[in-house]
């Protein structure tokens, strides 16, 4: 049984004349009649009742050749799916970014991208990095940003930008004064943080010497110890007074409040930062889609 057969056996089934049906097949009559005696020859029952001038199928004939429209559809449908594979944009690319780089990331990517690929729609996600690392492994995300180091079996990692870390202060505060911030001068002062789990809690701890310590004697004192669950929120706590926090640079971008409620500033060099990187799978094909991801990010 070929997908030729079928394809003769359908069109006789829609026209109910040989000959009709050799023409909308562009094959001889003959050439169509052997094709289907031999389908049923090989199937051992008769799928049709022929008449002097018409043909119609049996009841069991009926019943196969909607079988074979169905198998017909799916046949087209694979041809299709393999047409979006030549075709690298022409899909859904599935992303996903830390919480600290997706809200001040993806506002520009989505729209460079709707430039140069505007038919491949981005499905954006956010999340932790353990979560993220997951379902790229899993195949639920095609690519991921995050903050490097990163590394998993089977997976490429690119560097995209490193990006400095500065300090958000309310307006008047003593640190406010100085145009350049040694990094270990904030132990001496409260510093809000991101709640556990996100990888940029750990790097600001990293990056800032005595500040973890300084965190374990207040807790020891009983001092409450003041987390947020995004940037977003540090940033609201740090309006209202009730401390100081470190930002990545992208996210001290996006103003929030006017200079009248805080104040940004840059650390003493060399500079607390981090490397941003996208990470995608060694197997996934669509490495053109890559591609375009990383040029839009590099466009001015």
């Amino acid at each position: 049984m070929t997908l030729t057969e079928l394809r003769y056996l359908v069109a006789l089934a829609e026209t109910g004349h040989f000959r009709r049906a050799a023409e909308q097949c562009n094959v001889s009559q003959p050439t169509l009649s052997i094709a289907i005696k031999k389908l049923e020859e090989e199937l051992g029952i008769s799928l049709f009742e022929r008449g002097r001038h018409q043909v119609a199928t049996t009841p069991t004939g009926a019943l196969i050749v909607e079988q074979a429209r169905t198998v017909l559809r799916d046949i087209q449908s694979l041809y299709k799916l393999a047409d979006l594979g030549k075709d690298p944009a022409g899909s859904m690319l599935s992303v996903g970014a830390i919480y600290t780089v997706g809200p001040y990331l993806f506002p520009r990517l989505v729209a460079r991208m709707q430039q140069l690929a505007p038919r491949m729609p981005l499905f954006i996600e956010e999340s932790y990095t353990f979560d993220l690392r997951a379902k790229l492994g899993g195949g639920e995300l095609d690519a991921i940003f995050v903050a490097l180091p990163f590394t998993e079996p089977d997976v490429v990692t690119r560097t995209l930008y490193d990006e400095p870390f500065v300090v958000l202060l309310p307006q008047g505060h003593p640190l406010a004064e100085q145009s350049h911030i040694d990094p270990g001068a904030l132990a001496a002062h409260r510093v809000l943080l991101l709640g556990e789990g996100h990888c940029f809690r750990e790097q600001v701890l990293e990056s800032c010497p005595g500040l973890q310590q300084a965190i374990r004697e207040r807790s020891a004192r009983g001092d409450a110890i003041v987390e947020g669950s995004s940037l977003e929120t540090l940033k609201h706590m740090v309006a209202s007074g009730l401390g100081v926090t470190v930002l990545p640079k992208l996210a001290a971008k996006e103003a929030t409040y006017e200079q009248a409620n805080v104040v940004f500033r840059p650390f003493r060099e060399p500079a607390p930062k981090r490397s941003i990187a996208l990470a995608w799978r060694v197997s996934y094909p669509r490495t053109e889609a890559i591609d375009m991801l990383i040029d839009a990010l590099r466009q001015n």
